[in-house]
């Protein structure tokens, strides 16, 4: 069997490296924990979350690999209604109302970097 121990990180292209670093780190307050030099002119950028996990590389487009897309990458919240607020309040594109919160399914909604990439935010119940 393969050594596969964990998820590593997520691929998301983005159009602008320095401005998807910008939003992953200023509005949701990743750290940014890889901006190397990667093949002929191109780097390998990664941020990761606040409390760990997987890294998100943001990686410019190539072929059918295009900006605005579905990512499912689904970050965890002790509080979504509070996060959805901070992140409306910040300009982020939101979804209006968030899904979930009866019968035993999490609270959750969605929204879009600025690459039009969508991601998502989820009750985390540990």
């Amino acid at each position: 069997m393969p050594k596969l121990t964990h998820l590593g990180r997520v691929l998301v292209p983005v159009a602008d490296q320095d401005e998807a670093i910008a939003f992953y780190t200023t509005t949701l307050g990743f750290s940014l924990t890889a901006d190397d030099p990667f093949g002929e002119g191109d780097r390998w950028v990664e941020v990761t979350p606040p409390g760990g996990g997987a890294a998100i590389a943001l990686v410019p487009p190539q072929g059918s690999y295009e900006t605005g897309r579905m990512t499912g990458i689904a970050l965890g919240s002790e509080d979504p209604a509070a996060d959805h607020a901070e992140l409306a309040g910040r300009g982020v594109d939101v979804d209006d109302q968030l899904l979930g919160g009866e019968g035993g399914v999490p609270r959750m909604f969605f929204f879009r970097d600025n690459d039009g990439n969508t991601l998502m935010v989820v009750e985390d119940r540990r």
